[in-house]
């Protein structure tokens, strides 16, 4: 083999360039992102079906949707909430399902038992998928356009300039105002002509025609035959005819007024205080989002002289920010891990050749991984960035080794040619097999589902698509640039151990030596190790995700049940003046009656999204708190929550938007609304927990219109009949369109509104019978207020409410420890009980499934170790070193005040792999068992091993430190891996090789036994 790595080192150096070139390319082309490309099995049904009452919705409309979408293959959960006239289902399915086929099946689901649902109900089925929320959202105001031309320029000159841009799938608009004609009828004016609603509104269907008729052929041409009597304007509706006879010609100017007008709307849209068009701007899937978003600030600058006087265009959310943020921030830990590494060998070897090798493999490395990615369709985001910076300590550890052995072989042989290859191959089968022990516990990684998998199958694919890399430069190219670069006089100068680390040598060869002749010294050691980890472990509280600090985030607002729109855009300018004097608040926007990720709504409810400045005292959730305690203070009529987008992106598509969801589970909604307010009290007086909901959401008060059968009857009439009118009176209907410019401008029909804007008046409202005359809705039907009703939610088919609450500055597990020992002791009535949901469950679940891989992991790297060794006294003492070292990383947890979340997790499972393999190297070392070859390879070992562990650990520390906001993501984990190296040192140079002693001991006596037996 190393005749053969001579032939061919020119081949396998140009190779490995090759290599890195194409990495280079592949990182060019690879698109950035802010989380990997993940699709969420959950599909949400929407449902309008005007404005029933909830309870009658709830059977004529939730019930056969959520039969029929219950039975589509692979729904796991089904969960539905119903408003007045409105329906909302959440299918979730499986992890892994193919949900393009999940949508169609879902839509195809919906559409058989459309029939059966009441008349004019529309549906709409979506997938969630990050696509959902915007990557970029602009803002228009303007001092000179009204709303109806601000919408106007947003949706037909910048839409379609967005829509162009590569990568961009949806370009939504929300806000301005959207112009139509009005016809305000009279109705007594028209009783007096012997006419109807209904008449007024056939004719304007019928007299704005253009339609074919037929084709001409005449000659050599055809011609196509056009029915043309189109309106054109306010003068023209006002011309349309309704009757004609002796008496002259009634027209609609007769009996109506026309005049240009604004669709009905209930929402209201602004910008830092101002009316203003949001233009939100979505991704197609896998789709660049930093490049989308420089091109689309490109062509904003390019078309600027385009933009109408006046129109301001802002930038209200901007994801690329965050994004670029998170990379610069993993990409400077990159760097300074790699330059502290150079430091280190300088530090220690006091070459710069063997730096310049190391120098040359690393990024060679990292590029040459980057191509694997770009294989396997990844992207550059926080969990593959993250784990490149990661795997930074473990390449060099790799390119360290092999070097240190060959400078050693080299100045044992003073005055001989040692070829350089040979004395590399006989590190072939310790590098395999350590190399084998990192990427091996990140195979059970393969079979984690949920958010977990999701996100840490990417982290685990770099970094072993790095450290494969890793190994075959470290087994093939190191040893080629060793040979080229590097001289005897460098071996000699390398082996040659400066004082201090000569002097530790030495002491460490003399404590080891003592050691291993008494091993029972060894066990108060191991008892502070266990003892310290235990109780670290229980002072440590667990999570989910590491927060991370997003730069802006999401304030969910409800006024009171049936607060109007004009009251909620009160109570909401106080707000704004509160945002407007936050000084840390860069901008905002606001939605009433919307949502930035759709879903039922009414015109209290709405949200705030809120940028930041990027320099600012406080951090985010000291602005959230400061925040949402004046709001609560100063604004008693409104109930706020506060989120950042990414925690609300991540919560809405898996359908567990808070972390505390105690779900309460009975068969009478009365019932379930008051143990729910009861669930709510006792959470609420939990330290740490906040913005406490009881889940039962009060839609405003309706006005019941009741026809009376008989009454209607008697007048020549029936209820659908006299609904009908009620509906073209007060609302009014569209009966046709009038093409203009690039739109179509709608005509709606209605009367005045002074006919029914108060309920007196509303009961004088005039109906007209079929046989011409008028009568008061009085006459045929009753009137009166009702009180509003709860929103009924289901899960499974069964009636649930979900009482939610955020966490603040305390650990999930300890908060819902508390939360469950209160609920023990709450009494529920017969037949209800309780479920526990939200992000806590899926931490739960996650934590769970880490365990297992955990297990998996060791039994990996057990079953590697007895492939290259054959011995279970070797194989249990290196086990017991990488257990031991588990222990520490609670130490080092709870000394950062880190919670013990899956990301913590995912570093407990590498220090596995990072123990195992710098205790093969040991082994590979030590040719026996005795005690003067286990201190003859400690000694060996000890400075390959502190160069090693210290480049890890400095390599990790810009990402434990948090410098930036992808790093805070990653954080926990560089916390967990650097704890667990620390705790090698001395497991590993001292610990291990007593146990290893006592087993070997142990052994001989048994086989000894067993001889005399």
């Amino acid at each position: 083999m190393g005749d053969w790595l001579q032939r061919h080192r020119r081949s396998l150096l140009f190779m490995l360039v090759v290599l890195v070139l194409a990495g280079l390319l592949a990182a060019l082309k690879m698109p950035v992102a802010l989380f990997p490309n993940i699709t969420f099995p959950r599909i949400v049904v929407s449902a309008d079906s005007g404005n029933m009452p909830i309870s009658q919705t709830q059977i004529a409309v939730t019930q056969p949707l959520e039969q029929a979408l219950r039975a589509v293959p692979g729904v796991e959960r089904i969960r539905a909430t119903t408003a007045r006239g409105a329906a909302e289902i959440s299918v979730q399915f499986a992890w892994g399902t193919n949900m393009t086929s999940a949508l169609l099946q879902a839509e195809s689901a919906v559409n058989r038992v459309l029939p059966v649902l009441p008349p004019g109900t529309r549906f709409n089925a979506r997938r969630m998928d990050p696509t959902v929320f915007p990557i970029l959202g602009l803002s228009l105001t303007s001092n000179r356009l009204d709303p109806v031309a601000l919408r106007h320029y947003a949706y037909y000159d910048l839409r379609p300039l967005l829509l162009a841009v590569h990568g961009v799938g949806q370009v939504n608009i929300q806000g301005g105002a959207q112009a139509e004609y009005q016809v305000i009828v009279d109705p007594m004016r028209l009783q007096s002509y012997g006419l109807s609603l209904a008449e007024v509104e056939h004719a304007l269907a019928n007299s704005n025609i253009i339609t074919a008729v037929g084709r001409l052929q005449r000659h050599y041409r055809l011609y196509q035959i056009l029915s043309d009597s189109p309106l054109k304007n306010a003068q023209d509706i006002g011309h349309t005819i309704l009757k004609t006879g002796a008496d002259g010609v009634v027209d609609l100017r007769d009996v109506a007024q026309i005049r240009s007008g604004v669709v009905p709307q209930w929402t209201t849209v602004t910008a830092n205080g101002k009316p203003a068009v949001l233009v939100n701007i979505k991704q197609q899937l896998g789709g660049n989002t930093v490049a989308i978003d420089h091109a689309i600030r490109a062509l904003l600058r390019q078309n600027a002289r385009n933009i109408p006087t006046g129109v301001k265009i802002s930038i209200w959310y901007d994801q690329s920010r965050l994004i670029t943020a998170a990379a610069s921030s993993v990409r400077d830990a990159i760097f300074i891990g790699a330059g502290l590494a150079a430091l280190v060998l300088l530090v220690f070897l006091r070459n710069l050749r063997l730096t310049l090798i190391v120098a040359v493999v690393l990024p060679s490395v990292l590029l040459a991984s980057v191509l694997i990615l770009h294989v396997l369709h990844q992207s550059f985001n926080i969990m593959t960035l993250g784990g490149m910076a990661a795997a930074v300590g473990l390449v060099v550890d790799d390119a360290v080794v092999m070097l240190e052995h060959i400078m050693r072989r080299i100045s044992e042989h003073p005055g001989e040619r040692v070829p350089v290859l040979h004395s590399a191959l006989e590190m072939s089968r310790p590098l395999a097999g350590s190399s084998a022990a990192t990427v091996v516990i990140f195979a059970p990684l393969a079979f984690l589902s949920g958010v977990t998998g999701a996100f840490f199958q990417a982290l685990a694919l770099s970094i072993a698509a790095a450290l494969v890399i890793s190994f075959l430069v470290a087994y093939l190219a190191v040893p080629i640039l060793a040979d080229v670069l590097l001289t005897r006089r460098d071996a000699e100068r390398v082996e040659r151990q400066g004082h201090f680390l000569g002097w530790v040598s030495l002491h460490y060869g003399r404590i080891l030596e003592r050691l291993l002749r008494r091993p029972i010294l060894l066990l108060p050691v191991l008892l502070v190790f266990l003892a310290f980890g235990g109780w670290s472990y229980t002072q440590v509280g667990s999570g989910f995700m590491p927060a991370m600090d997003e730069g802006g985030f999401v304030l969910d607002y409800k006024a009171a049940p049936g607060t109007s729109l004009a009251e909620t855009d009160r109570l909401l300018d106080q707000v704004q003046q509160i945002l407007a004097k936050t000084p840390e608040v860069a901008s905002y926007s606001r939605r009433t009656g919307l949502q930035l990720g759709g879903g039922i709504t009414e015109a209290n409810t709405g949200d705030f999204f809120i940028r930041l400045k990027s320099h600012r005292r406080r951090n985010i959730w000291q602005v959230m708190h400061s925040v949402r305690d004046e709001i609560d203070s100063r604004v008693p009529g409104l109930r706020v929550e506060t989120g950042q987008l990414m925690e609300d992106l991540i919560g809405d598509l898996t359908a567990v938007p808070q972390p505390i969801e105690v779900k309460v589970f009975g068969a009478d909604p009365r019932t379930l609304e008051k143990v729910a307010g009861q669930v709510a009290q006792r959470i609420g007086t939990v330290p740490g927990v906040v913005e406490v909901f009881d889940g039962v959401t009060i839609a405003g008060d309706a006005v019941d219109i009741h026809v009376d059968p008989v009454k209607a009857a008697l007048a020549g009439m029936t209820p659908g009949q006299v609904t009908a009118q009620l509906q073209s009176l007060m609302e009014g209907r569209v009966v046709s369109f009038i093409p203009q410019g690039q739109e179509r401008v709608g005509v709606r029909v209605r009367a005045p509104h002074e006919l029914w804007n108060e309920i007196r008046r509303l009961r004088q409202l005039p109906i007209i019978a079929p046989d011409g005359h008028y009568l008061a809705l009085r006459q045929v039907a009753r009137i009166r207020v009702k009180a509003g009703q709860a929103e009924l939610h289901t899960e499974n088919l069964k009636p649930m409410v979900a009482v939610t609450a955020r966490i603040e500055g305390r650990a999930m597990g300890t908060v819902m420890g508390e939360v469950e020992a209160r609920l023990a002791r709450l009494s529920l009535p017969h037949g209800v009980y309780l479920q526990y949901g939200g992000l806590y469950r899926e931490q739960q679940q996650a934590m769970h499934d880490l365990a297992l891989v955990l297990l998996a992991a060791i039994l990996l790297v057990a079953v590697l170790l007895l492939f290259l060794y054959e011995r279970f006294t070797i194989v249990l003492s290196i086990l017991a070193t990488a257990l031991l070292a588990l222990g520490s990383v609670f130490v080092g947890l709870w000394l950062t005040g880190t919670e013990r979340n899956i990301t913590a997790m995912i570093g407990m499972t590498m220090i596995v792999g990072i123990v195992t393999e710098t205790a093969i190297f040991f082994f590979a070392e030590a040719r026996t068992s005795d005690t003067v070859e286990l201190v003859r390879a400690g000694r060996a070992r000890l400075r390959p091993i502190l160069i090693t562990a210290i480049i890890a650990i400095l390599a990790l520390l810009p990402l434990a430190l948090g410098l930036g906001a992808g790093a805070q993501m990653q954080a926990p984990l560089a916390i967990a891996i650097i704890s667990g190296l620390l705790a090698e040192l001395p497991l590993v140079l001292i610990v291990m090789p007593g146990i290893y002693t006592v087993l070997e001991g142990f052994s001989r006596r048994m086989a000894r036994a067993a001889d005399r037996a």
